[in-house]
């Protein structure tokens, strides 16, 4: 008969791993969608796959992203302004093609932040009733399409700021739309 002691019991609890906590459906998934398209970007780009060579690419792509995106990279520090600096949890295993969403899993376990992050709906401009939105999505509108209305005070400024803008940015959009 074989006993085993308390401290027994308790080393092998912590040597035999548990359940392996895969990601859930949509979660990270800024982290997944910024990594992969970086993934595919680094392979179409033919770069190295050397530690090194992909942290100086996140880097650099890091520094065009916007919105959610450039949180996630302030996030893993690959930011000018990053306090942290986790680029190389990223970087190292993209060099022996670990999928991005074992990566993402790994910075969930280190900085639970990263995969809270979630990218903002997106409105339907064709059909959207601009009246009835808030002044605060009307600037993200702008906003997203690197613009901004200077000197706008009221509600019907920014509308007429879209309107304006929306054949240049959403042109398909601009085309649907018979009240413009």
């Amino acid at each position: 008969m074989l006993r085993l002691s308390g401290l027994s019991v308790a080393l092998v609890l912590v040597l035999v791993p548990g359940p392996a906590e895969g990601l859930k459906e949509g979660e990270c998934e800024v982290c997944v969608t910024f990594l992969g398209k970086f993934y595919q970007s680094l392979q179409d780009d033919n770069v190295k796959f050397t530690s090194a060579d992909i942290e100086n690419a996140l880097i650099k792509s890091c520094k065009d992203a916007k919105g959610k995106e450039n949180r996630f990279c302030y996030y893993i520090g690959a930011t000018s302004d990053a306090a942290t600096k986790m680029v190389n949890e990223v970087s190292k295993p993209l060099s022996y093609h670990v999928p991005v969403e074992k990566i993402c899993e790994k910075l969930k376990k280190k900085d639970s932040q990263i995969c809270e992050l979630r990218y903002d709906k997106q409105l339907d401009l064709t059909t959207v009733d601009l009246k009835k939105l808030k002044v605060k999505d009307l600037k993200k509108i702008l906003e997203e399409w690197g613009e901004s209305c200077k000197g706008c005070a009221e509600k019907s400024d920014f509308i007429r700021k879209i309107v304006e803008l929306m054949p240049k940015y959403a042109p398909a959009a601009a085309k649907a739309r018979t009240d413009l």
